[in-house]
């Protein structure tokens, strides 16, 4: 077993890997189990390798584990479908803030809370502050596994952008005097262009950040800031392939996106990023699930994962290529206890101004589901149907 106690919460990770030492001698209860996961979120790139872990670490607990990639709106239908027919397949889902909640509407999520609290309150008491509010949202009904503080920030170009802007009204007067050359993608299928439309309210001082229909100053200010935006692309892979042609000068951009992009190499890693003074970060979870329903032995392996993700070493997995940065939802795991290829490929795209941010300034949760389709409207109505063509 990998070492556990590279961290100060020496007491919660023994506490842990005692649990799980006893898992991977085996329960004495019955025969290893096969587990199906579905992923709406891509969440897999950071999980899998912890996943795999503790399949090979639990061979009498485990048999096989199955993968399953869905999008966020056939999530619920398809575990309905599998609970009306008394044929329960997926034993866990990975998914964002739009599966948690939907499923919880749907009443499809079985409450992890406080029927598990002897095996899960030690994380919840160790969670990041962010982390703990995103849980908070959810009544018990899923667990933060991975936390990012989002945006809003942008990605730049510095041999076009010589004076990058500071605030809110920088960003506009720049846009004005460079029309065409900064894009956002659309809010809906973006998680930049969400944390952007979602940070505006913050930055310009609506009266109320949390409820769209009052955002008079974030409506205008995007408005106005359309007469100089040639299009609203359909996500951000493409805002940041026109930032590396050199179409854009600059984009509305997210932490993890912006790491993950130099050290793939789709932009160069001279590019830096920004982030505007007075900025609350919105920040970006996503959350493990136990559809209702589960056989005692599939829900008894499934808790046994979900704590071993838990695990400090196990979360230190998540900071994988900057996808999610930090990654890690729980508090005391350092990139140094990372996987030495995730601290090599990270270190160079990382500028020590995003950690002092993600310490410094202040952050919330995205708006609820809600509120969220209400910006969508609102915002595909006033701002993306006044696109130029």
């Amino acid at each position: 077993m990998r070492n556990l106690f590279r961290f100060g919460g020496a007491v919660f990770g023994a506490a842990l890997a005692s649990s799980l030492l006893l898992t991977s001698c085996g329960s004495g209860a019955g025969k290893p189990v096969q587990l199906s996961i579905i992923d709406v979120a891509g969440n897999l790139q950071l999980s899998k390798p912890a996943i795999e872990a503790f399949k090979a670490a639990n061979p009498k607990l485990v048999s096989d584990i199955e993968y399953v990639s869905l999008s966020a709106p056939e999530l619920v239908s398809k575990i309905k479908a599998q609970q009306m027919a008394s044929n329960l397949d997926t034993t866990m889902v990975l998914t964002g803030y739009d599966g948690m909640a939907a499923g919880v509407e749907e009443q499809v999520w079985e409450q992890l809370m406080p029927k598990y609290q002897k095996d899960f309150q030690a994380t919840i008491d160790n969670y990041l502050p962010g982390a703990k509010a995103a849980y908070d949202l959810f009544d018990g009904y899923g667990l933060t596994y991975v936390y990012c503080p989002g945006g809003p920030m942008f990605t730049y170009n510095p041999d076009k952008v010589k004076n990058p802007p500071k605030t809110a009204a920088d960003l506009l007067a720049w846009a004005k005097a460079n029309p065409g050359k900064f894009i956002y993608a659309r809010p809906a299928n973006s998680g930049p262009g969400r944390a952007f439309l979602m940070g505006l309210p913050y930055l310009l001082g609506d009266s109320n950040p949390k409820d769209p229909t009052t955002w008079d100053k974030t409506w205008a200010y995007l408005k106005e800031l359309g007469n100089y935006i040639d299009y609203y692309p359909s996500g951000t892979g493409i805002t940041f392939k026109e930032l590396a042609e050199g179409t854009r000068w600059m984009i509305a951009s997210h932490i993890g996106w912006d790491i993950n992009q130099r050290i793939l190499g789709t932009i160069p890693n001279t590019f830096q990023g920004l982030i505007l003074d007075n900025t609350t970060w919105v920040t970006d979870s996503q959350f493990m699930v136990i559809p209702k329903g589960l056989d005692k032995a599939r829900e008894h392996a499934t808790v046994e994962l979900m704590k071993w993700l838990m695990l400090p070493q196990e979360q230190a997995v998540t900071f994988d290529d900057g996808y999610f940065y930090p990654g890690p939802a729980i508090k005391g795991v350092t990139l140094d206890m990372a996987p030495q290829a995730s601290q090599d490929r990270i270190r160079p795209a990382l500028r020590p101004a995003y950690d002092q941010a993600i310490a410094s300034l202040p952050a919330t949760t995205q708006l609820d589901a809600k509120a969220l389709v209400t910006a969508f409207d609102m915002w595909d109505k006033l701002i993306g149907s006044k696109a130029k063509q």
